[in-house]
C-alpha cells in the first residue's frame, strides 16, 4: 500500500518550499495538497503554482485575509475536514505562516504524524507572529526537518531531540532547479530597463515596518534617497502606504512594481547590486545567490547569513540603512550553511522510513 502524505500550504513562502518537496514525494508516495488560500492574489498564488509546476491542490479552502485568530480558526475547520476525508499517513507543513501552525495543530489533534519543513528557526522575538507560529508548530510536530545546525541546537535547547533531522534547506533545492529556467524565461530586466548590478532591490512587509506610520515613512523616504531602487510592493504594504498618504510619494520616487512572480524575483535578486528587505526568505535567497543583503529588522532567524558576513541587520534607522548601502561589502567566501541541494530527497526518505517503523 502506497503511503499518503498531505502537504498543507497557503502562502507564497510555503509554495516555494513545497515545489521541490512535492517533486521528491511523488516519486515515493501519494501526495494530496491542501491550500488554505491565505494568499490569493494571482502574483502571490496561482503564478507560483504555474511557474514551479506544482500539482493543482485537491482542496482550496479560500480562507483569505483576516485577523490572526479568525484566519487561523477558519483554517483549522477546513483543514480538519480535509484530513478527515483523506486520512493521510503523514501531514507536512512548511515554514512559519498561519497556515503552517493551523495545519500542524489540526493534524496533531487528530493524532496524525506531523512533519515540519524548516523546523528549529528562531528570531527570539515573540512580537513577530511568525515566531509564535515557529515555536508552536515545532512543539506539535513529530518529524522536524532542520535546515541548519543552528536550528537543531535551538530545538535541543527547548527539549526537542526526538524526530529531529538535519536535512539542509529546500530553498537551495528550489534555486538549483529553477534559476537557469528563470533566467531563460523572465524578461523582467528588459521590461524594467535594468542593468545588472546597477540597481537595488527592496521589499518590506513586516507589521513592525508597515503598520507603524513613522517606521514606514522613514523607510520609504530612505529608499527615495538611494539610487535606482526597484520595489516589488506587497499588497499589505500598498494598503498601509495608501492609508498613511505615502503611496503617491513612493510611486514618484521609487520604481514600484507589482509583487514579482518566482522567476522574476529570482532574476531581480540575482542581478541586484544589493538587496534591502525584512523578509526571511529573501535574506536566505540573497545569501544563496551571493548578493549582499541589508535586513530592515533588529534580529533574524537566519543567523548564519549574518555570521558568514553576507547580511547586516540595520532595523528601520535611516542613518544605519544609508551607511550600509554605502559601505557594506561581504568580506569572504561562503560556507555551505544551508546544505548542498538534496534536502527534499532527505525529507521524502525520512517520511517513508518513519511510516515503515
Amino acid at each position: 500500500m502506497t503511503m499518503k502524505v498531505a502537504s498543507i500550504v497557503g502562502a507564497r513562502p510555503n509554495f516555494v518550499k513545497l515545489a521541490p518537496v512535492s517533486e521528491a514525494l511523488r516519486k515515493r508516495c501519494d501526495e494530496v495538497i491542501i491550500h488554505t488560500g491565505q494568499h490569493y492574489d494571482y502574483e502571490m498564488d496561482t503564478l507560483f503554482f504555474d511557474e514551479l509546476q506544482i500539482p493543482k491542490p485537491a482542496y482550496h479552502l479560500e480562507v483569505g485575509s483576516g485577523s490572526h485568530g479568525a484566519q487561523t480558526g477558519e483554517m483549522l475547520i477546513g483543514i480538519e475536514a480535509a484530513l478527515l476525508r483523506e486520512q493521510p499517513d503523514a501531514v507536512l507543513v512548511f515554514g512559519d505562516t498561519n497556515t503552517t501552525f493551523a495545519g500542524a495543530l489540526a493534524a496533531a489533534k487528530m493524532q496524525m504524524t506531523v512533519g515540519h519543513v524548516e523546523a528549529g528557526l528562531r528570531s527570539f522575538n515573540r512580537a513577530m507572529p511568525e515566531e509564535i507560529n515557529r515555536v508552536l508548530t515545532d512543539h506539535c510536530s513529530d518529524l522536524l526537518f532542520c535546515p541548519t545546525e543552528t536550528a537543531v541546537g535551538n530545538l535541543a535547547a527547548e527539549g526537542i531531540t526526538t524526530g529531529v533531522s538535519l536535512t539542509g534547506d529546500v530553498t537551495v533545492d528550489a534555486l538549483r532547479t529553477h534559476t537557469q529556467m528563470a533566467e531563460t524565461s523572465s524578461h523582467v530586466l528588459d521590461d524594467l530597463a535594468l542593468t545588472r548590478r546597477e540597481y537595488c532591490l527592496a521589499t518590506i512587509h513586516r507589521p513592525s515596518n508597515t503598520d507603524v506610520e513613522r517606521n514606514l515613512k522613514s523607510i520609504i523616504e530612505t529608499f527615495a534617497g538611494i539610487a535606482n531602487v526597484v520595489f516589488p510592493c506587497h499588497p499589505r504594504t500598498e494598503r498601509f502606504l495608501r492609508k498613511y498618504g505615502l503611496w503617491e510619494y513612493a510611486m514618484s520616487h521609487l520604481n514600484v512594481i507589482r509583487p514579482a512572480g518566482y522567476f522574476d524575483m529570482i532574476v531581480l535578486e540575482k542581478n541586484a547590486r544589493l538587496i534591502l528587505t525584512d523578509s526571511g526568505g529573501v535574506q536566505k535567497e540573497a545569501y544563496i545567490l551571493k548578493v549582499p543583503c541589508i535586513t530592515l529588522r533588529g534580529e533574524t532567524e537566519w543567523v548564519e547569513t549574518v555570521e558568514d558576513g553576507w547580511n547586516i541587520l540595520v532595523g528601520n534607522d535611516r542613518d544605519k540603512i544609508m551607511d550600509a548601502v554605502a559601505h557594506f561589502s561581504p568580506p569572504r567566501a561562503q560556507r555551505h550553511v544551508f546544505g548542498r541541494g538534496d534536502a527534499s530527497i532527505r525529507i521524502a526518505a525520512t517520511l517513508v522510513e518513519h511510516a515503515l517503523t
